[in-house]
Parts: C-alpha cells; sequence; structure tokens
C-alpha cells in the first residue's frame, strides 16, 4: 500500500500507485479541463503530487505545453529570481566494488585507470579549484570499504576546508557519495557538510536490481531509505536525483516526486536539490546501448513539470549536457549549474594523458568556467558563488520557509551580487569583468530594501578598493 510517511522503500515508492498515475496521465493527456484544474493549482506556487505533475508530463497539446513553460519560468523566477548558483564535482577516487552495468567504475571495468587522491594531491586540486575562481564543491567518489572507507572521506572534507590560496577558499562541501550509516551521516555533519547528494539512477525496482547485479549498491531499499538515515543523522540539506535513460522517463519523473513527497510527509523538508542527470558515454559504456534514452525536447518538458511541482526545490544541471541544452533548461527551472568540471580524478590540477583516462563521464560541456560566467551573464543571468545560507544556519526547515515565503531573496540576490564581484576582481577575464561590473552596477538597484541596498553598495567598494572579501547577509 501507498503510504508517503512510511520509511520503508517500498511503501513511499509504491509500484501500483505510480502504474495507476500513469494510467490517470494517460487517459487526461488531452483533458482540457482536468489540465487547466492542474495549472491553476501550480499557479498557487505550493507545488503539485505527482499524479497530477504526471498528467502535465503526458499533455500533448501544443498550446498547454506552452503555458506549462511559461509558468515554470515564472516560478522559478519567483523562488530564484535570475540567479545560477555555480559549483564544481572534485573526484576523489574511482575505486568501487559495484557492478553498475551503465558506470565505468563498476568492478570489472579493466580499461579504466583507477585512482585514489592523497590528501597532498587533494590539496592541489582544491587550489586549482580556487584558482578558477570555485567556492562550493561536490567530492564525488566510487563505493569501496577498503579504498574509499567514510574516515578518508571525512580526512579529504577536512583537506578542502584548510586550504587558503590567495582569495580563494571553498567555503561549501557537498557530499554525494554511497547510500551508508546513520552513524557516518553523523560524522558528516560533524565534518561541516553542506548538501548529501544521492542519485536513486532507477525507482524501478526490478529494473535496479538488474542494472545493480553485485556489490552493496544492489539492495534496493537500503539505498532508497538513505535519505531519511541522513536527516536521522542531522543533515537536513539532501539532494534527489535519477539518471534519465535507465527506465522509463515517466516512471522516474512520478518515483522522483514521490520520494520529494515522502520528504516532507515523513520529516517536514523536502528535497534541497533534484538533479536531472542523463546517462552519457564513457569508458566502457555506450549511452546507445540503453533503450530509454531521453530526447532533448523530453528533458526540457521533465525540467519544467519538476519545477512547477516542487517550486521550492534547487535544481541542477551539469555539464553533461551542451551549452545548447543547459541554456534552454536555464529558463524552464534550473538554478544550478557546474562550469569548467573534470570528472576525471585529479583532472583539476593536470590533465590526463588519453590512456590513464580516469573519467566517470565524457563532459559535454567543455567551457572554462570564465567562460560559463560570461554567457550566465550575456542572457542576464547572475553567476551566484553564494554559499551563506549554509554558514548562517539557512538550512533544512529553516531555508524551506524562508524560500516557500519568498524571505531568501532578501539574502540571496544581495549575495549573488557580493560573491560575483570577488569573482571578477580575483579570476574574470578582462572582457568577463567589464560586463559583470555592468551587471551589477544595474542588479544592485534592484535589491528592494533601501538599508540593505546602501550595505551592498558599500560592501561591493571595499570588495574593489580594500581587498576585503566574504560579506554575506
Amino acid at each position: 500500500m501507498y503510504n508517503a510517511k512510511s520509511m520503508k522503500a517500498e511503501e513511499f515508492i509504491d509500484h501500483n500507485e505510480i502504474m495507476e498515475s500513469l494510467k490517470y496521465a494517460d487517459e487526461n493527456r488531452n483533458n482540457l479541463e482536468v489540465i487547466d484544474a492542474i495549472l491553476e493549482k501550480a499557479k498557487l506556487r505550493k507545488g503539485l503530487t505527482h499524479r497530477e505533475a504526471s498528467v502535465l508530463l503526458a499533455c500533448s497539446d501544443e498550446e498547454k505545453i506552452k503555458e506549462i513553460y511559461a509558468l515554470a519560468e515564472q516560478i522559478k523566477k519567483d523562488f530564484y529570481g535570475n540567479r545560477i548558483v555555480m559549483f564544481a564535482p572534485l573526484y576523489l577516487s574511482n575505486y568501487c566494488v559495484n557492478g553498475c552495468t551503465y558506470c565505468p567504475y563498476h568492478l570489472k571495468n579493466k580499461h579504466i585507470a583507477r585512482k585514489k587522491l592523497t590528501q597532498e594531491e587533494v590539496k592541489a586540486e582544491v587550489i586549482a579549484l580556487q584558482d578558477l575562481g570555485h567556492k562550493r564543491l561536490a567530492i564525488e567518489s566510487g563505493e569501496d570499504p577498503v579504498n574509499n572507507p567514510i574516515e578518508y572521506i571525512l580526512e579529504c572534507i577536512k583537506t578542502i576546508y584548510s586550504v587558503h590560496h590567495k582569495n580563494g577558499d571553498i567555503r561549501r562541501v557537498n557530499v554525494n557519495i554511497a547510500a551508508t550509516t546513520v552513524e557516518n551521516y553523523r560524522k558528516l555533519k560533524d565534518a561541516g557538510i553542506g548538501t548529501y547528494i544521492l542519485f536513486q539512477e532507477t525507482y524501478h525496482k526490478e529494473s535496479y536490481g538488474q542494472l545493480h547485479p553485485t556489490g552493496p549498491k544492489h539492495d534496493y531499499a537500503y539505498h532508497t531509505e538513505a535519505m531519511d538515515r541522513a536527516m536521522e543523522g542531522g543533515i537536513d540539506d539532501v539532494g534527489l536525483g535519477v539518471l534519465f535513460g535507465l527506465d522509463k522517463y515517466r516512471y522516474e519523473f512520478a518515483g522522483i516526486l514521490m520520494h520529494a513527497e515522502h520528504l516532507e510527509a515523513a520529516h517536514g523538508v523536502g528535497p534541497h536539490t533534484i538533479s536531472v542527470p542523463r546517462i552519457c558515454d564513457a569508458e566502457d559504456i555506450k549511452k546507445d546501448e540503453f533503450s530509454n534514452g531521453v530526447s532533448d525536447e523530453i528533458f526540457e518538458k521533465i525540467v519544467a513539470c519538476i519545477r512547477i511541482a516542487v517550486p521550492y526545490t534547487g535544481m541542477i544541471v551539469s555539464t553533461r549536457e551542451s551549452q545548447k541544452v543547459r541554456e534552454k533548461v536555464l529558463h524552464l527551472g534550473i538554478s544550478q549549474v557546474s562550469g569548467g568540471s573534470k570528472t576525471s580524478v585529479g583532472g583539476y590540477a593536470e590533465p590526463e594523458l588519453e590512456e590513464d583516462n580516469s573519467a566517470q563521464f565524457d563532459v559535454t560541456d567543455q567551457r572554462s568556467l570564465d567562460e560559463v560566467v560570461k554567457w550566465l551573464m550575456d542572457l542576464g543571468y547572475i553567476p551566484s558563488f553564494c554559499t551563506a545560507c549554509y554558514r548562517e544556519g539557512r538550512t533544512g526547515d529553516r531555508f524551506m520557509s524562508l524560500c516557500k515565503s519568498g524571505q531568501i531573496q532578501n539574502c540571496c540576490h544581495p549575495n549573488a551580487l557580493m560573491t560575483l564581484q570577488e569573482y571578477l576582481m580575483d579570476y574574470a577575464s578582462p572582457e568577463t569583468k567589464k560586463i559583470g561590473e555592468a551587471l551589477i552596477e544595474k542588479e544592485v538597484e534592484n535589491v528592494p530594501k533601501e538599508k540593505v541596498k546602501e550595505i551592498v553598495k558599500e560592501n561591493l567598494r571595499l570588495i574593489r578598493e580594500d581587498n576585503r572579501r566574504d560579506f554575506r547577509f
């Protein structure tokens, strides 16, 4: 039986409920009365159920699809303005004991170079990332209790936070590692992490077992219930994601929304972020061998419908996607992007030789961080390097209440401008700096409260003239 409050994976991700929801969506995909009612509810900015959102995803009426996209764009603006948060992945180790059929880290792959960073190599990677201008990292690692135990991850986090290079600091480390125990989540919380991220890969239990034939990740329930253990361990910001292309996209869409509903029902806090990666080529992996690939057109619709269904969540798209695709989905709900990313172990400090390939997947958008920052500003977005909410305790239910009420805008917009000014002073090319200075001058006038505006202007002056850093509201 479906039960959003249940702590059992098979009950809060109930197969029969998903199938019934998809059937309902098929029956109403062109029912304009039902679709209009769902859109009217969505305009309240309170979100939709997985069943309601599935109807919008199934809708084939061209005019209604235009309405869906327009609403998604407006909701994104209402909650996140024109800010886009910047981050980079940092791969620590690709040793892994799992047999995942879609990932080149799988245990039987003898073609990939196995690597694990030493703490000195971690420092070198962090310095290289700081020299690009990054302030927020998402650390990644394969699952291997011998090579990558929790103690190694914790040591790496400590090392990352310890590196202060010129004006560079990594101010927040998000963590994307395998499902683990409540005790280990407590250790991660104590280490000062931001968001704990774990992709479900697929919510279809039977497919999950086939795609994860061996290794600890084979346990569907243990993996799916990881976010509950993370929250029990004190981590109140968690990030969901599926790998679109492994199973039918409509099933995955309903599943991830059910997971979001479960977190709200059971813990009072929905997902801090939702990621929407699509399967792509890698060493020993060919995406064309997977039959459930998602077209660009469907991908855009997925992003828009998630944004409408879960209006408060941050939405992430990585360098898996091309510049063209990323540009389209920015308008439909994406609020975080990576830039200048390397998916190899140790790829920032020293480029890999082809025969030493350790990458998890092939990067499609290979532009530098500076190029991505300039591109975003040319599109009218404010690239934000802000990490203030984590460090000011605006996490979990506190962040959600501020976000849902719109009050978070009073912090985020000024913080985005100040962190962008830091980037322009320390890392930007002359052309990017020129464009950024003009954008900041324009956007600072959009700060609604006059007192806050004056503080922001003074802080911007101190960043430029006195080399001051890390102002935040």
